[in-house]
């Protein structure tokens, strides 16, 4: 079995400083484990760089405050980075670490690849079908669902059910399966899972404050975004921060209610990592950097 450390835990949490610190500590790398940070372009809105004061590039992602941080600004937001995708990367990459002599510390909030990662999901073979993916594209996600659950309702199993554009990728393999889907799994990491503990309180009002501090860098990044030739249809389908300021900057809505929709999706999406976190089997909580060096050291000594 592979050894890993995998850093993980709700939107404004500090896993990302806890990770880096780590790193530093325990002459580490970094893979990133967040669903929007792959894609280029997308730094404020998905909080990739805010806290980092020197950002360098380098072949396989960016060296953030010294610390080579892996699949990070590696995909064009024109295509969507599929789990699929994600998978592959990390062999590829996991063992350029190893074979730095560096140890591996995944880091990020996207619970998917955590579950796949941990559980070694062997995903189907099954290439994009753009002309099925736009007329699914036209359904709700409702709709999508009672599709999905009518035609085989064990490819719900492991599914984001409130990810449009996943449920539709899980439709699309279902639909080119004649054998029926069914998810293969075969563990190859060890992980050591590890989630800074913090009261939900605190939690919600350290989401705000971060939300404050980057408003004006996300506007900025949208407009960039848009000058790039990215449609606002496209923006707005990374969700959170870009959907709402997306919008802002469309016209759509006022700036006041771009901020207070936001926030109450990013509150509810820590809510919804914290309930699904719950459910995934070794997660060490921590309240600290002592506490997390102390699992750490233990879980390479053994």
């Amino acid at each position: 079995m592979k050894k890993a450390v995998f850093i993980t835990g709700p939107t404004s949490s500090g896993k990302s400083k806890l990770a880096l610190r780590l790193a530093k500590k325990f002459n580490g790398e970094i893979i990133n484990a967040d669903s929007r940070q792959v894609y280029k372009y997308l730094d404020w809105g998905s909080g990739k760089i805010d806290g980092f004061r020197k950002i360098r590039k380098f072949k396989y992602g960016l060296i953030l405050d010294g610390i080579k941080h892996y699949l990070v600004s590696v995909a064009s937001p024109r295509k969507n980075y599929s789990l699929g995708r994600w998978l592959k990367d990390v062999e590829r990459v996991y063992p350029i670490i190893i074979k730095n002599k560096k140890i591996p510390i995944f880091s990020g909030g996207t619970l998917l690849y955590l579950r796949a990662l941990k559980e070694g999901w062997i995903l189907p073979k099954v290439k994009p079908n753009y002309k099925l993916r736009k007329e699914l594209e036209m359904l709700s996600l409702e709709e999508l669902l009672e599709m999905l659950k009518k035609i085989n309702k064990s490819a719900l199993e492991n599914l984001d059910v409130k990810n449009k554009r996943r449920v539709i990728r899980r439709l699309e393999i279902v639909l080119s399966l004649k054998e029926g889907f069914r998810l293969k799994k075969e563990p190859k990491y060890d992980l050591l899972i590890i989630s800074p503990f913090i009261e939900k309180e605190k939690l919600f009002k350290k989401i705000e404050k971060r939300l404050k501090k980057r408003l004006k860098k996300i506007i900025e990044e949208i407009k960039k975004l848009r000058k790039t030739g990215l449609s606002f249809k496209r923006i707005i389908s990374f969700g959170l921060e870009y959907r709402w300021f997306g919008m802002f900057v469309k016209g759509e809505i006022d700036l006041d209610s771009a901020f207070r929709n936001c926030l109450k999706d990013n509150i509810r999406f820590a809510k919804r990592q914290i309930r699904e976190l719950k459910k995934i089997e070794g997660v060490n909580y921590v309240k600290g950097f002592k506490e997390a060096e102390a699992i750490f050291q233990q879980f390479f000594n053994k």
